[in-house]
Formats: structure tokens, sequence, C-alpha cells
């Protein structure tokens, strides 16, 4: 029986701690005789793990490697992201996410994660009794239709919720068991995936219409009576699905889209810390999208709002929003925007990117349209025409979708742009400056609202509460950053970023009267007190 328990104990990737058990708990646990001699502590193991990732040719090997160490070792996985979260972020989530997803049904090892299909309906609640977990704060549930800029991947889009989940432990220190990635598996348009004989996904076309809102529906009904305190959020859904998904259920339980609504906190927070460097009032620019998303839409929603919030009427700060997209300029009298276009459609002569630029002469120029090279080099060197320091965000994720490179935005603006990305770009030197480029990736608000939601027992969350997310990471960009052209933090230090984010979410929360936890000292105590610190128990 002793053997039996030690062997389970080394099988629980919650429990164990493998080589770092010491002798009198290998004599009390059963574990005498199974491991090897030597005892090594956490950091021992580290040196181990990064020696055998690092020897690994490829990034999806690596990926490979890390997946299965979570399922192995859950303690010692986490306590490696973190301490070496810049190198370990990008393999975990993106851009090697990308990758891991088109190869999921070809990578797969172990199931992770909750999968509902059409044939599911009517059994959603009793299904999520199967879950072994009952405390559940923070689910992501994809459907996985818009993957990164890769389309339709079916139920290959699972990396995605196990990936963000990951980093809300990581990132803001949630803890692991209350995590719960879910797959809404209606079904791919993607026939190559429909055909090959390994994919794991329902392998018929796309639900749509009443049957998808439906299931939908039972699926964030059963979570309020199964998981109550959970937050939900939506990811990787196409735009017209994402912006109905999030109307319906954004006043009604604690959810949010972290494509429209995380997105779009990351970005207002890297315009914020942008005003530092080009001198200009927040309130005064002028910003032009390329794209016009879900995402860049959310951003410009966003924006909108705190231009009021500085005192712009809405009309005055809708006209400081422009859009541009497979078109042209977004204008009035177009017959095919969609509802969420509408707003940003100014009466103005049709243009072209190049025209549109040269006319409206945008202060900030924020791209997410998944088609990389958009950013030309005559675009960035009009940027740089009309403007001292231009502001270049070119946020699509993954690398290879980007608008342009770091090294081409610093190259055609002469040094002068100030530059960010939704994937890391190595830092870029020329002409004797080292620019470093700024990651606007949305690890820098998701894990902190979640954080703050869940300090804050939150009913909803209000647009305030990305407001002053987005004010609390600008705030966290230091003179430091700023004096190396980065608009958002180093990454060692998103930690402690999430934590001021999460407070100022749920000092908000309290504010707006959605907040069902207060606390008369304040919330700073408390999220220190709940983040998940990845360390051996005794």
């Amino acid at each position: 029986m002793r053997e039996t328990s030690g062997r389970s104990l080394l099988s629980d990737r919650v429990r164990t701690k493998s080589t770092a058990f010491s002798r009198e708990e290998r004599d009390a646990l059963g574990l005498r005789g199974l491991l090897p001699h030597n005892i090594s502590d956490i950091d021992t193991q580290k040196m181990r793990v990064l020696a055998n990732m690092r020897r690994k040719a490829f990034d999806i090997e690596r990926y490979i490697f890390l997946t299965a160490l979570q399922e192995r070792n859950q303690t010692l996985f986490y306590r490696t992201l973190i301490d070496h979260i810049e190198e370990i972020m990008p393999l975990i989530y993106t851009p090697t996410l990308g990758q891991a997803c088109k190869e999921f049904a070809h990578i797969f090892r172990k199931p992770q994660g909750f999968y509902i299909t059409l044939e599911d309906s009517g059994h959603i609640s009793s299904m999520l009794d199967n879950w072994l977990e009952k405390d559940i704060r923070v689910i992501v549930i994809t459907d996985g239709q818009r993957i990164l800029g890769l389309g339709d991947l079916g139920a290959n889009g699972m990396g995605i919720p196990i990936g963000k989940l990951a980093l809300y432990v990581a990132c803001a220190g949630i803890q692991p068991h209350q995590c719960l990635p879910v797959m809404l598996d209606v079904g791919t348009e993607n026939e190559e995936l429909r055909k090959d004989p390994l994919y794991l996904g329902y392998p018929y076309p796309r639900v749509q219409g009443d049957d998808y809102d439906a299931l939908v529906a039972e699926f964030v009904d059963a979570v309020q009576v199964k998981f109550p305190k959970a937050l939900i959020q939506f990811e990787d859904f196409q735009t017209p699905n994402a912006y109905r998904l999030l109307n319906t259920y954004r006043d009604q339980v604690l959810c949010f889209n972290d494509d429209i609504q995380g997105t779009a906190a990351v970005a207002l927070a890297g315009v914020y810390a942008s005003t530092r460097i080009s001198g200009k009032k927040f309130e005064d620019l002028k910003i032009m999208f390329l794209g016009a998303g879900s995402a860049v839409t959310g951003i410009a929603d966003l924006i909108c709002a705190a231009f009021q919030q500085k005192g712009l009427s809405y009309d005055e700060a809708r006209a400081r929003l422009w859009f541009v997209d497979v078109e042209g300029l977004v204008v009035g009298g177009r017959s095919d925007l969609m509802p969420h276009n509408l707003p940003y459609a100014h009466a103005h002569p049709q243009l072209d990117f190049l025209s549109a630029i040269r006319t409206i002469q945008p202060d900030v120029l924020i791209g997410s349209t998944g088609a990389p090279g958009t950013f030309t080099k005559e675009v960035t060197q009009t940027m740089a025409e009309i403007n001292e320091r231009p502001t270049i965000f070119a946020l699509s994720n993954p690398t290879s979708s980007a608008e342009c490179t770091a090294e081409q935005a610093h190259e055609w603006s002469d040094g002068r742009a100030i530059f960010a990305s939704g994937s890391p770009f190595e830092t870029v030197s020329l002409n004797g400056h080292t620019h470093r480029p700024a990651q606007g990736n949305n690890a820098y608000v998701f894990p902190g609202i979640g954080l703050g939601a869940i300090v804050a027992d939150a009913t909803v969350i209000s647009e305030n509460m990305f407001l002053a997310a987005a004010e609390a990471l600008a705030d966290e960009v230091s003179d430091q950053d700023i004096g190396e052209g980065a608009i958002y933090p180093r990454l060692p230090t998103i930690r402690e970023v999430s934590a001021k984010i999460a407070e100022r979410v749920a000092d908000m929360a309290w504010r707006d009267r959605v907040a069902q936890a207060s606390y008369p000292e304040g919330y700073t105590r408390v999220i220190q007190d709940y983040m998940y610190d990845p360390v051996y128990s005794d």
C-alpha cells in the first residue's frame, strides 16, 4: 500500500516534488527506492528543465516539452515559467502557440480542458459535473473560428484557452485548480481539417444561427449554476459572433471578450504611454486604424470613452478616430459596413490607405489585420513625414502576421518611430541608438482584470474597469522604459503589474457598485494573499 501511495504521489502533477522530496518525506510517504539518491531542490530542477528545453531544435518541440512538464509537475512548470517568462512565454503563447494550434491534433498527448459539441445540447449542466474541480473562477472559451491570424482551426483552437489560462496563473497568480479551458466545438469550415484522419474535433461544417446561440446560452446558464463565481472570457470568436455574444451577456454575467476589450485596454495603455515620448496631449491625438474587425473596433470604442473622460463630447471623440479596411477609408454611404463600424463611418470622400494618412494626418497608426507587410516603407515614411515621433502599433499575431517588423519601423522612420507590436521582436540598433520594441500583449491586462474581478467578487465587468486597467498599465511604464523607447513595462515585472491592475480594477468595481466584496483597508493585501506562488509545500 505504501508503494502504491508513493507511485501515486509521484504521478500527481499537483502534489509531486519529484527529486525534491527530502529523506524524511521519502520514508514517510512510501517513496524510498522510487527516486534517485540525490535530492534536487526546485532551483536545480529548473536548471535541468531549461537545459533540456534549450537543446530542442525547434520552438514547437519546446512547446511540446513544456506542455508535458505542465502535466507532469505543475509547480515546477509555473516556477520555471515565472522566473524565465521572457524566454518561455513566446513558447507557450504567441508566436509558437499559433503553430501549436495548427498542429494540435498531431501533437496531442493528453486531454486537457472541456469539450462541448452540438451533440451535447441538453446535457451541458450534467457534463460539467464530470470536471473534478468545483471552485472554478476563470473560464476561457473559444469556438476556434478565428484563431490568432490563422482563421478557422476548429477544435485545434483548444490550445488558446490552455495557453491563456497558463498566463492567468503565471502573470496574475490565479490558482491553477480554479481555471477551466473550454472548447465550443461546433464544427469547422476548414475542409483540410475535416479530411485529416488525425483531427480530433467535430468533423462537420460549422453550426450557426439559432442552434449555435442556444448552445452558448445553455453553457453560460450552466456555468451560473455550477460555477457561480466564474469569470467567462470569450476568446478568438469571429467578429459577428464576438460582438453578438458580448452584447448579449456583458450586462448579465461576469464575462468579457479579450479580443475586443482586452486588446483595447492594452492598446489604450500604450497610447497613453506614447504621449510621454511624443509630448502630445492624449485628448489632441488623431488615431487611424488599419482593419475593421473586432480587435481594432474594440480599441476605438475604449479610446472614445477615454477621450470623453478627458472632456470631449462623444461626437468630438469619434471624430478623432478613423478606420481603413480592404475597401479603403471607412466613410458614410458605404453599404458593406457592419454595425460596429457604423459609428466611425465619417462624412468624407473615399480614399485609399496611403491617401488617407496624407489627408487625415494621424498621430497614431494602429494595425490589426492579420495581413503581414501592410505597413509598407511608404506608409511608415509618410507617418514620419507628418510626425516628429510617429506612433505605430503592429498588433497582429503571430509574428509572421505583423503589419511590419520593429526593424522596419525604425529604419524607415530614421529611428523616430514609437513602435509596439503584438508579438515579440528583438532589440533594434540604429545610428548608435538602441530601441527596445514594446510588446503590446494582452497578457499585460487580462490576467490582472481577472484577478481584480475575483478578489472584488464582481458581478459584471464594466467599461470603467477596462479604463482603470489601461491607466494602471500605463502608470507602470518606468522612466527607464520610456528612455529605451518602450511604452510597456519589461515582461519580468508582469506579476507586479498584474497586481497593480487588479487593485485598480477591484476598486473601480466597488465604485461602479458591481463588487460584492470590499475591504476597509483596500484590496492590496487581499490580492497579495490570494496570488498563487509555485513553491513546494512541506
